[in-house]
């Protein structure tokens, strides 16, 4: 922020200069007037001005649809081709015969892969925030199956229910035949989805930052003017979260391929930057979705996978219930609610699902149900207030445009 105000107060001298020149110029600095129009656009929030951010939600989302209407008129050949194959493969779906079996099995993988998909696309595609979907879904899927798998001794559960519910198999496996690399293969398929999902949603920086390249414009993006001023002043960085940030920067531009698989491969917050830098500097698209793809699907998920397990491992958990236990005072009532989840997720998991036992509720699974509802509406109000936000950024860059005409 200190930049800003020297790179104004420069810009503000030579305007002075001009004005003792006889050349009057515009007393609204280009950075002020930008500034402030970025405060006015954070401003609007649905809790704030509501009627103004629906307003803009829903003019903004009739200019999408109206852009992508014209995108698809232009590539009109490719929908066309796609409908055909569409119809072919609806003919295939409804006609009977003995390709049915491969219908539906080709049809329960691909749904099953693109709702994993989706959901890494939507914990780092942004809008806003992310939704943290490793942690609402991929996570207890994860646990779910690694505790269900030491209860049965088997990962064979009978298809249908799973994966919508898990239970036993009725032939139950041996006593310590369950392995790490069992359980890793069991959700190995929904786990390299989501990991290939998460690396699609850091295409948008990358092609952001590679078109402002391209083209020479400026965007109104935060994260890309950070990232300039951040190339701009990196000498002078002293704080934790600069050196930080130049050290990714430094890492993706020199060593390339390699460097951006190494930090798509670890937990990364900063994993954004890289692809702004990626696109910044012009690096092949393949190189970086390639060094992402394999980073984030391959080596990130089985490391997180890893962990999963052997956090949700049956003698771990058994281990930390009995620590609970044994912290004073509070211990033994909160161990209780612990104890009785774990026994009501053993009772469900001996029991077929047309035999009609009732399942009490229990107040972890409560809260966790009305943890995920609070997430899912938090992100959606990201997405409303965003692209209200887009819509204001247009209407400013229109007045703007308008003044310099005139």
């Amino acid at each position: 922020m200190a930049e800003n105000g020297t790179d104004c107060d420069q810009r503000r001298i030579g305007m002075i200069k001009e004005q003792h020149n006889g050349n009057f110029t515009d007393p609204s600095l280009p950075c002020e007037r930008k500034r402030r129009d970025r405060e006015e656009r954070q401003n609007i929030v649905l809790w704030r001005q509501p009627l103004i951010t629906l307003q803009y939600f829903f003019l903004e989302t009739i200019i999408n649809l109206k852009e992508w209407t014209i995108k698809l008129w232009h590539r009109r050949s490719i929908v066309v081709s796609f409908l055909l194959l569409l119809a072919v493969l609806t003919a295939a779906y409804y006609i009977e015969g003995t390709h049915q079996q491969y219908v539906q099995y080709t049809e329960k993988k691909f749904l099953w892969c693109a709702y994993w998909v989706g959901l890494g696309i939507l914990s780092s595609v942004g809008l806003g925030t992310g939704l943290h979907t490793f942690l609402l879904y991929l996570g207890p899927h994860i646990a779910s199956v690694t505790l269900a798998a030491y209860e049965c001794n088997s990962v064979n559960f009978p298809e249908p229910p799973y994966p919508d519910q898990i239970i036993c198999p009725d032939e139950e496996g041996i006593e310590g035949s369950i392995s790490l690399w069992t359980i890793i293969s069991k959700v190995r398929l929904e786990a390299c989805m989501w990991g290939a999902g998460t690396a699609i949603g850091e295409l948008p920086p990358y092609f952001m930052a590679r078109a402002a390249r391209l083209s020479g414009a400026e965007p109104d993006d935060e994260e890309y003017q950070e990232f300039e001023e951040m190339l701009e002043h990196a000498e002078a960085a002293q704080d934790f979260a600069s050196r930080a940030k130049l050290a990714v920067q430094n890492l993706v531009q020199k060593v390339g391929f390699f460097g951006i698989l190494a930090c798509a491969s670890i937990p990364n917050p900063l994993f954004d930057l890289a692809g702004i830098t990626c696109g910044h500097f012009l690096v092949p698209f393949w190189t970086f979705f390639g060094a992402t793809l394999i980073g984030k699907a391959i080596i990130k998920m089985h490391i997180q996978k890893l962990f999963v397990i052997i956090t949700f491992s049956k003698h771990i958990v058994e281990q930390m219930v009995s620590l609970i236990g044994a912290v004073p005072s509070i211990g033994p009532s909160l161990q209780k609610p612990f104890q009785e989840y774990l026994e009501a997720q053993r009772i469900k998991l001996h029991h077929k699902s047309d035999n009609g036992v009732p399942q009490g509720e229990n107040w972890l699974s409560w809260m966790f149900e009305k943890l995920v509802i609070v997430m899912v509406c938090y992100f959606i109000l990201s997405i409303i207030n965003s692209m209200a936000q887009s819509y204001a950024k247009r209407v400013q860059q229109k007045m703007y445009s308008e003044e310099k005409t005139k």
